[in-house]
């Protein structure tokens, strides 16, 4: 079954961090549907931003513990993609107003 890749990429991660590795080492970043593989990120970056993409890591991130007051809550696991592009490709702006 083939999702949607706007199912796939959540949104863009702006970060200080995100933005050096778009400067210097032409990748971006992504959090990501939290069962995507690596194949169907790769093709929702290709079709959304119309580039060659190189190659894909993903990382998992386990949501904090979080308190207000008596109350204990839980902020939910999440997916993080870093997808760098090929050689020679135009890098998307999707960070533009930052």
């Amino acid at each position: 079954m083939t999702k949607n890749p706007y199912q796939v990429l959540i949104k863009p991660v702006i970060t200080e961090k995100s933005l050096g590795a778009k400067e210097i080492a032409r990748t971006l970043c992504f959090q990501v549907e939290a069962h995507a593989t690596k194949p169907e990120i790769r093709d929702a970056v290709q079709k959304i931003f119309k580039v060659k993409v190189d190659s894909v890591r993903t990382a998992l991130f386990h949501g904090k513990t979080r308190r207000r007051g008596r109350t204990v809550g839980q902020r939910p696991d999440w997916k993080k993609a870093f997808v760098k592009l090929k050689a020679g490709e135009k890098m998307p702006e999707y960070a533009e107003g930052v």
